[in-house]
C-alpha cells in the first residue's frame, strides 16, 4: 500500500500569535496519507539558515544549493531528519537527508536538463542501504507537444499567470522512478505529491524529497516555497 505525501503551508492561527521575542511557529508541513488512514502531519518542515541568514541562503540557492530541517512539531521541540547540500555546482546539485543522530536515511542528486546526462532533468534517489532509483522529469511525449508549441509561449505564460496554475508555462512535471524493473517511487505534478510504493523508503525520505521538488516549482509564479524574503 502506498504512501501519499503533500506539502502545504501551515494554518496560522492569529489570535495566539508567538510574542516576547520566541520564534514564529514553522511556515510548512508535509501531510501523509495511508490508506485508510487518515491523513495526518509526517513532518513541518522549514529552512535552515547559515550564519549570513536569508541574503545568504537565497544567494546560494541560485546554484542549488539547499538546506532544510524536518521537525515533529511547529514548536522545533523534536528533530526528525535535516537536508544537506554535499555539492552544487554546474547544474548538478547532490543531497543527503540526515536524521535526527546524523546517521543517513539517503542521498538526493538533481541533475538539471541539458547540463547532466540528458534532455530531462534527472533525479537520483538512493535510500541509506538500498539501490539507487532514477526518474527523468516529464514524459518524452509531453515535452515533445511542449517544445512544439513553444512559439506560443508569450501567450501560454500570460495565461498561466492569469489562470495561476503555472503549469502549461512550466512544462511537463510528473516523475516516475526506477530501480531494477520496479516503480518504488512516484511524483504526481497534478497534486504535487510524493508516492512512495516501496514500503523499504523512510517517510523521512519521502518528506524531504517533497521539500525539495517544491523548492525548485515554478520560478515564473515565484511558488518556490523556500526562496521567501523573510
Amino acid at each position: 500500500m502506498s504512501s501519499v505525501l503533500r506539502m502545504v503551508p501551515a494554518q496560522r492561527d492569529e489570535g495566539g500569535a508567538t510574542g516576547g521575542g520566541a520564534a514564529a511557529p514553522v511556515g510548512h508541513l508535509v501531510l501523509c496519507a495511508d490508506g485508510s488512514v487518515p491523513e495526518h502531519v509526517a513532518a513541518y518542515v522549514e529552512r535552515e539558515l547559515p550564519p549570513g541568514g536569508i541574503p545568504a541562503y537565497r544567494a546560494a540557492r541560485g546554484s542549488g544549493t539547499r538546506s532544510f530541517v524536518l521537525w515533529a512539531d511547529e514548536r522545533r521541540r523534536e528533530r526528525l531528519a535535516t537536508v544537506v547540500t554535499l555539492s552544487a555546482a554546474k547544474g548538478v546539485a547532490s543531497y543527503q537527508v540526515l536524521g535526527a543522530h546524523g546517521e543517513l536515511i539517503g542521498t538526493v542528486v538533481r541533475e538539471k536538463a541539458l547540463r547532466g546526462r540528458g534532455l530531462r532533468t534527472r533525479w537520483t534517489v538512493t535510500p541509506g542501504g538500498g539501490a539507487e532509483a532514477v526518474g527523468l522529469k516529464g514524459r518524452i511525449l509531453w515535452w515533445y507537444v511542449w517544445w512544439l508549441l513553444s512559439p506560443l509561449q508569450t501567450l501560454i505564460i500570460v495565461l498561466s499567470l492569469l489562470s495561476g496554475s503555472g503549469d502549461a508555462a512550466r512544462g511537463p512535471r510528473r516523475i516516475v522512478w526506477r530501480a531494477g524493473g520496479e516503480v518504488p517511487l512516484e511524483f504526481r505534478s497534478k497534486d504535487d505529491t510524493v508516492r512512495l510504493h516501496s514500503p523499504g523508503y523512510d517517510r523521512r525520505l519521502g518528506a524531504a524529497l517533497v521539500a525539495l521538488l517544491r523548492s525548485y516549482d515554478s520560478w515564473l509564479l515565484g511558488t518556490e516555497w523556500d526562496d521567501g524574503k523573510k
